[in-house]
């Protein structure tokens, strides 16, 4: 039999090992927040996994951007509705009589 060459995901999983003494030194709030970083690239393995890449390193970093550019969609999209609904309350409130308070 051939040699097997290592997966993607077991390529991810070492280069994430190898961060894990910057993880440790992170302060504790920051530390969850790292470990989603890596969710989103192992998200996007498959694909990356078929780039092929010699440096497994820059799939994960485009893998961690296209999950950081969905959440901002998300909330740029949020946004706009919490503003239109405020505008909406206020067209409303303008319609009606003012009140001599």
């Amino acid at each position: 039999m051939g040699r097997t060459n290592p997966t993607y995901r077991d390529a991810l999983r070492a280069i994430e090992e190898r961060w894990a003494d910057f993880r440790r030194a992170l302060r504790r709030r920051d530390q969850p927040r790292f470990d989603q970083l890596w969710e989103y690239a192992r998200e996007h393995a498959d694909a990356s996994g078929l780039l092929n890449h010699q440096n497994p390193l820059l799939p994960a970093l485009v893998s961690i951007d296209l999950e950081q550019e969905a959440r901002l969609d998300d909330h740029e999209e949020r946004l706009a509705e919490l503003e239109a609904a405020v505008d909406a309350a206020g067209d409303q409130e303008d319609g009606l009589p003012e009140s001599d308070t």
